[in-house]
């Protein structure tokens, strides 16, 4: 198991609606999560920030990352959900959310 752990900023004008679209996330959008091997998936807000924290249970994250990228209806989530959203002018290349790194972790 893989923890990850990213940040994206939220537009100040779409936090409603970014809540409401969490309240309700599309069964169809959650098989997929499930499918493509992520667990304990959970989002934060703070100050204009999103963190969100998943474990990864798969055994190859490109290919599950692909799975649920190439998804018609999470295609469709994420249409809705990234007009809310604002990445950070310090993410890598190609990143959407940008992946932090994972200083400390006990159980």
């Amino acid at each position: 198991m893989k923890r990850f752990g990213n940040l994206i900023g939220l537009r100040p004008e779409k936090l409603e609606e970014y809540k409401k679209l969490h309240v309700a996330v599309w069964p169809s959008v959650l098989k997929t999560i499930r499918d493509c091997n992520i667990r304990n998936y959970s989002i934060y807000y703070k100050d204009g920030l999103l963190f969100s924290y998943y474990e990864y249970i798969g055994d190859n994250y490109e290919v599950d990352m692909a799975r649920m990228a190439a998804d018609p209806e999470t295609q469709r989530w994420w249409e809705v959900c990234m007009p809310c959203q604002k990445p950070l002018e310090t993410r890598e290349e190609g990143e959407w959310w940008t992946n932090m790194d994972e200083f400390f972790h006990i159980d």
